[in-house]
């Protein structure tokens, strides 16, 4: 799955859409790709000397693979939006920075109607770099409200 079919899945955009690539996808497991390039936004300030990817948006990146793995499979999945609701166990053995390919793994630990739980680790170079557990939730995507047409509006 290329990131313009990502982008069918999931409603992030950049700079927050830290999905590139899905190169395995299974009932329960998926597997996604993050390049990480010196053009991240985020590095400019975390650290200007020293670039490394925040711990958070590791995570958030993982979340983000993990909710594809929910969202694909919706019918009316333009229609829902796939919350993050809790992160477990969260670790980060080695810094991620530029240049540097994560490879997210996510898998099904539970399933229960609109809730998912999920566990993965994001690799690099075959190396964990960070593992968390994840719980998601299923939501309607509020509706948003019709915006009068400027001849429908009262002058001034």
């Amino acid at each position: 799955m290329d990131v313009n079919e990502i982008r069918q899945i999931l409603p992030h955009r950049y700079p927050f859409l830290l999905v590139d690539k899905i190169v395995e996808l299974e009932a329960e497991r998926i597997v996604g790709i993050k390049n990480v390039t010196a053009n991240e936004p985020f590095f400019n300030g975390h650290f200007p000397d020293f670039p490394v990817m925040p711990g958070v948006l590791i995570v958030e990146a993982m979340a983000q693979t993990a909710g594809i793995l929910v969202l694909r499979s919706i019918p009316d999945r333009d229609r829902k939006l796939v919350l993050l609701v809790s992160v477990d166990g969260a670790r980060f053995r080695k810094p991620v920075v530029p240049g540097d390919q994560l490879r997210l793994e996510m898998h099904v630990l539970k399933r229960k109607g609109s809730v998912a739980k999920m566990a993965g680790k994001a690799f690099v170079d075959g190396v964990v770099v960070a593992e968390a557990e994840v719980m998601c939730k299923l939501e309607d995507r509020p509706v948003p409200e019709a915006q009068p047409d400027k001849e429908e509006q009262p002058a001034l």
